[in-house]
């Protein structure tokens, strides 16, 4: 069995879908196309890990070069442009309005992604900064603060006009990361790059700005999705859903307090620390708000589901050992290790890309007006991706662990403590590339979908009424 149904349900195919079809695609498989190449640098910098002379030539892609250029490729690659995509199609279905300012759409990504690219030549070339998460060169920024305000204009316009006189989980989220990410990387460039500030200081702004992409932007893009497409896939409420507002507000508050937890041990006053231990034990309650919320996924199918529950259990076990780790007798033993890289790991792959992915299965059938183009590929990534993170993690907290018990023995050489770590890392990059597999089978998957639209867009009636536009509950 190749092919799958072949039209999405007319039910599910709004004005929304047909009006911003084009903006709303480009956007997706621009980030598709980012998430391939950031595959590619990710088995680049797993094979220098335990071959150090992999591509020890070419300067363009040295350890940390080439770590960078993944980093960068994943978030603002990647996450952003899916992230973007999702957002505005929540904001228009739940807003009751076509959205607005669909040229602008366009051109923001277009530039966006041009001023990603330029970035990542910026890295290439030596051009870089030492930030993690900001690591493109400064000139290019301010540039990304603009197409990023050009794309968001869409879903500002869906927001303040909006039929609906309240408001849903989906929205709240959505409007957030909208509004906070351009705040926080226009503050962040200036404390760190224009105007540096100047000792410990910096290295609590970085920090800040780090988990604050997690925590304030990446986070509440998956999280409207998923609360968008949980109770469509289910066909239930979501229970306990009075208590949304509570967990939101304690992500948005206390999300970047957190960051802290990067400095225990180092040469900042010591109640920044702990104000991170307590903001990570306040935002449990988050935690489980969202776990009482999507407790209809447990029981669920479809891909869709899957993709959110494998997302969302990664998401919660993530905000547990965030907490588990940010006390300082474990930060002593994590700290500088593949623990905490295993950790980042299960956070950006096994909990966002894995929730961007279910609702990218959830809406680009309606986008297309057409069903994927392959089963088999649908199966394919959703084994794939699923077995990949799983090893990747499990790698990466083996080689974490034995990392750090032979760190904290002065009586074990520097030479014992890589040997012992290559059969984990060699693992890790078979996860890799597990993963680039899988990336493969979705990016070829969506776009044989996409074209399939294309040409049935092209041989339809263009004077076809269109659907109802969709404003109800999420």
């Amino acid at each position: 069995m190749t092919n799958a149904p072949t039209q999405a349900a007319s039910a599910d195919v709004t004005a929304l879908d047909t009006q911003a079809r084009g903006p709303l695609l480009l956007l997706l498989g621009s980030g598709l196309v980012w998430l391939v190449i950031s595959g590619i640098l990710a088995l680049i910098t797993s094979i220098q890990l335990h071959s150090p002379t992999f591509m020890a030539d070419c300067s363009l892609l040295t350890v940390g070069r080439a770590q960078a250029l993944r980093e960068t490729t994943f978030v603002y690659g990647w996450a952003a442009n899916a992230g973007l995509g999702i957002g505005l199609w929540v904001l228009g279905r739940l807003g009751g309005n076509p959205l607005r300012a669909l040229n602008w759409v366009m051109v923001g990504t277009l530039s966006w992604n041009t001023g990603v690219a330029a970035g990542l030549v910026g890295i290439a070339t030596g051009d870089m900064t030492s930030f993690s998460l900001l690591q493109m060169p400064r000139y290019v920024l301010p540039f990304l603060v603009f197409a990023y305000a050009t794309i968001a204009i869409s879903g500002v316009l869906a927001w303040s006009g909006r039929r609906t006189d309240g408001a849903y989980a989906s929205q709240w989220y959505a409007v957030a990361a909208l509004f906070v990410f351009p705040w926080m990387l226009t503050a962040a460039q200036a404390v760190l790059l224009w105007m540096p500030v100047r000792g410990t200081v910096q290295a609590i702004a970085a920090g800040w700005f780090a988990q604050g992409v997690w925590t304030l932007w990446l986070a509440p893009l998956a999280l409207a999705g998923a609360y968008y497409v949980v109770p469509k896939v289910t066909g239930k409420p979501l229970p306990a859903y009075e208590s949304a507002p509570l967990g939101f507000w304690t992500l948005v508050v206390l999300g970047a307090w957190t960051g802290g937890r990067h400095l225990i041990g180092g040469p900042v006053p010591a109640w920044i620390s702990t104000m991170a231990v307590v903001a990570s034990a306040l935002l449990i309650f988050h935690y489980l708000v969202i776990a009482l919320n999507f407790r209809p996924l447990l029981s669920a199918g479809g891909t869709a589901a899957k993709f959110l529950r494998f997302g969302l259990v990664s998401y919660l076990l993530v905000g547990s050992l965030e907490l588990l780790t940010s006390f300082r007798a474990v930060a002593m033993e994590t700290q500088f290790t593949f623990l905490s890289t295993a950790l980042e790991q299960l956070g950006l792959y096994g909990g966002i890309s894995m929730m961007l992915f279910g609702a990218l299965y959830f809406m680009t059938p309606r986008l297309a007006g057409e069903g994927w183009a392959s089963s088999s590929l649908v199966t394919g990534h959703r084994v794939l991706a699923g077995l990949g993170v799983l090893l990747l993690v499990a790698t990466l907290a083996v080689a974490g662990w034995t990392q750090a018990s032979d760190l904290l023995d002065a009586k074990v050489p520097f030479g014992d403590i890589v040997s012992h770590l290559r059969v984990a890392l060699m693992l890790n990059t078979a996860a890799h590339g597990m993963l680039l597999t899988a990336n493969l089978f979705l990016v070829v998957n969506f776009f044989r979908t996409a074209c399939v639209c294309c040409e049935s867009a092209a041989a339809a009636n263009s004077f076809r009424q269109s659907a109802k536009v969709e404003a109800h509950a999420s």
